[in-house]
Parts: C-alpha cells; sequence; structure tokens
C-alpha cells in the first residue's frame, strides 16, 4: 500500500483508536473555547540522520531555545513520538510509532506551547485546544520555560481493558505501573532520537504533576507521569 492509499483508508480503519481518545477530546474542547484546533501537516518520512548516526548524538539538552519549532517540524516531533504508522495492529486499533501493553495506548500526549494546552490526537493527527494559557513553567524546574514545546506524559487507566484480553493481569495496578512507566520510556526515546536526527534539543524531566491535573482538567483516572522539553539549542 503506498503512502496516498494508507491515507485515504486510515480513517475507517482507525475507528477504534479515535473512540478511546474522542471523549478526552470533546472534554478538552469545551475548556479552551477561545483556542483553535491545530490540524497538522503530514508527517514526512524521509530526512534527518539515520537510525544509527541520531544514537550516537542521543543526549539531554537542558539549553533550549525560545524559537518556535516550524508547523513541519511539530508535526514531525509528536507523530515520531507516538503518531500512527500503520492502520492495523493488535486488538483491532491501528498501530503506533512506539509498544504498550496490549497495544492499550494509554498514554496521552498533552503539549503546552505559550498560547496554551493542547491534546495531540493520533487520529487524525491533530492537536485539540485543552486550555489557554501558559503552562509551560509547570514542566520544568530548571528555567526552561520558555522552550517552545512542552510535552507532558499523561497516563488513561481506563484504556486497561480486561474483557477478551489474554493478558489477566491488565487490572492489577502494580502491573499497570510497570506498563504505563515503560511505555512512556518508549515515546520519550522517541523524542530524543527524533531531536537528535534534526539538531533539536530534548529534556525528558519531572514536572509539578498536582498543579498541572488541576489545570488540565485530567479526570481521576488520569495521571501525570513526567515532562519533556524540545526545541532549538542554544
Amino acid at each position: 500500500m503506498n503512502r496516498r492509499m494508507f491515507v485515504k483508508a486510515l480513517p475507517a480503519a482507525t475507528a477504534a483508536l479515535a473512540s478511546t481518545t474522542s471523549s478526552v477530546a470533546q472534554e478538552a474542547s469545551g475548556v479552551a473555547q477561545n483556542l483553535q484546533a491545530i490540524t497538522l501537516p503530514k508527517p514526512e518520512k524521509d530526512g534527518g540522520k539515520s537510525v544509527l548516526a541520531a544514537l550516537w548524538e542521543r543526549r539531554t539538552t537542558r539549553n533550549i531555545s525560545a524559537e518556535k519549532l516550524p508547523p513541519q517540524a511539530l508535526s514531525n516531533l509528536l507523530w515520531a513520538a507516538f503518531g500512527v504508522n500503520r492502520e492495523k495492529a493488535s486488538f483491532g486499533k491501528p498501530g503506533r510509532t512506539a509498544a504498550s501493553a496490549s497495544n492499550s495506548q494509554e498514554i496521552d500526549l498533552y503539549v503546552a506551547m505559550p498560547e496554551g494546552v493542547y491534546l495531540y490526537e493520533a487520529v487524525p493527527h491533530r492537536l485539540t485546544p485543552v486550555v489557554a494559557g501558559d503552562f509551560r513553567a509547570r514542566s520544568s524546574r530548571r528555567g526552561g520555560a520558555t522552550a517552545p514545546v512542552h510535552i507532558f506524559y499523561v497516563v488513561d487507566l481506563t484504556r486497561y481493558v480486561l474483557e477478551g484480553n489474554p493478558d489477566r493481569s491488565i487490572n492489577n495496578p502494580e502491573v499497570q505501573k510497570s506498563y504505563y512507566y515503560c511505555a512512556v520510556g518508549l515515546i520519550a526515546q522517541n523524542v530524543y532520537l527524533f531531536a537528535a536526527s534534526q539538531g533539536l534539543a530534548a529534556h525528558f524531566h519531572n514536572c509539578d504533576k498536582q498543579n498541572t491535573a488541576k489545570e488540565f482538567k485530567l479526570r481521576p483516572e488520569q495521571r501525570v507521569l513526567f515532562a519533556q522539553t524540545v526545541g532549538y539549542p542554544l
């Protein structure tokens, strides 16, 4: 299947994934009425350094410029982090660029930029407004609040579904914890490698979990885990 056929077939093939995030997106859109959804450009498949070269360059860089990322770079970044890379995978859902237990896809990416916070929807590859205002400072304790993109990793525990799942431990809280921490690590490494391949800076770190959960209007089943800052190096 070529790229054009894949894009045309994607909406029908990814209904399962869309249904898992639609309620979150609907709640978010009602909170930030003065922000518009951002339809991201289609992610590029070429460009940047090779995987091996990116691994040599992968590092944590805390000194990050305030320069804004172009729309295409932001699109590529979020797709590389946890976008859809195939229309069909296990449990009737599309495949993503990072693995998750039983393809639960339990991690949501909340993207804080100067004008507000957005939820990344892998289908249809867009940013849905969550709350207006600059909340980037919730991401960093090291003075990096001026960096253009701050990704907050939030787990949604309702994505762990026992019915029809051969993994009978999927509803065990301790097992879930091991799953979502692994999932975050896989996504964060995707971001690190993308940044290395594109000459960007990235910093994975802790964040203000308590205030972030309140300000992002998260449900009790959602938990803020970590954050990652991305931009151009100083």
